[in-house]
């Protein structure tokens, strides 16, 4: 079983694409493009109940195609920062299914899949060294790169979709839910806005009010928007650590040895502009 399987849970379907035949036209060109099932992170236990991935496991996607590399190298939808979402609109299978409304892990888990059935497993970029500085080239290998589920038990699921954290300073109940790459989105372009207009940068209150629901369950935005701007440093940081350690989502962390230092440093893999767009 390839390495890609074992890791991501992507089942490829047929890596020699059958030859379709047709009775009125039997060319040997004609074949169906391969497809595979790319195991999701969140197991689609965080979706509503009328979203066509509420409680499924897996997500059925096509192998790129030349059609897709256009799609990836086109400089107007590159310049409005929409390409890749274009191209694994393309390559899912079940049109119900909007990549702006996938749960980040999940969307992240579909674009390591189609980078690796594009292009390999195989991807080249530089690395700087947190020791000391000096930037090399280095090769990730996909392949390795592992799902990082939910941990039932610690945390429950409500039937939304959200769980909840107890804050240790203040001991509000915090409820929360995972964040849309559409909602992702949305706060870039917010803090985009607030950096053109020479405003303080809001990032981490930002995303704290982006995945809180409830506080004590009071739902009021006003009201969370109010706490957050307020709360404790030692809730603050509290809280994101707990979203980031449960909300299912691909490992990045790599373990990388510096060439010139020779320090080992844990780092995430970073998605430089030759992700999609390897030379060579």
């Amino acid at each position: 079983m390839p390495r890609n399987e074992e890791r991501l849970g992507i089942k490829d379907e047929g890596t020699n694409p059958p030859i379709q035949v047709d009775g009125t036209n039997s060319s040997p060109l004609s074949f169906v493009t391969p497809t595979e099932f790319v195991d999701l992170p969140t197991k689609g236990k965080f979706y509503p109940e009328d979203h066509p991935l509420h409680n499924q496991e897996t997500i059925e996607i096509r192998f790129m195609t030349a059609k897709d590399e256009d799609i990836l190298t086109s400089k107007t939808l590159l310049k409005k920062g929409v390409a890749v979402d274009r191209m694994l609109t393309n390559i899912i299978i079940d049109k119900r299914i909007k990549v702006e409304d996938l749960f980040i892990g999940d969307k992240n888990a579909l674009i390591i899949a189609s980078r690796i059935s594009g292009y390999g497993a195989e991807y080249k970029t530089s690395v700087t060294c947190l020791s000391c500085g000096s930037s090399s080239e280095h090769v990730f290998d996909l392949s390795e790169v592992e799902v990082k589920e939910f941990t039932e038990g610690e945390i429950e699921i409500s039937d939304a979709g959200t769980f909840t954290v107890e804050l240790p300073k203040t001991k509000v109940v915090a409820e929360c839910r995972l964040v849309t790459g559409k909602e992702e989105k949305i706060l870039a372009t917010r803090l985009e806005k607030r950096k053109k207009h020479k405003l303080p940068e809001a990032a981490l209150t930002g995303q704290l009010k982006m995945f809180l629901v409830s506080l004590n369950g009071e739902t009021d935005k006003g009201v969370i928007d109010r706490f957050v701007d307020s709360m404790p440093a030692l809730d603050s940081k509290y809280l994101r650590a707990m979203y980031e350690a449960h909300a299912p989502n691909v490992d990045m962390k790599h373990l990388y040895e510096c060439d010139k230092c020779s320090a080992e440093t844990t780092i995430d893999m970073p998605f430089s502009v030759n992700f999609f767009w390897p030379n060579g």
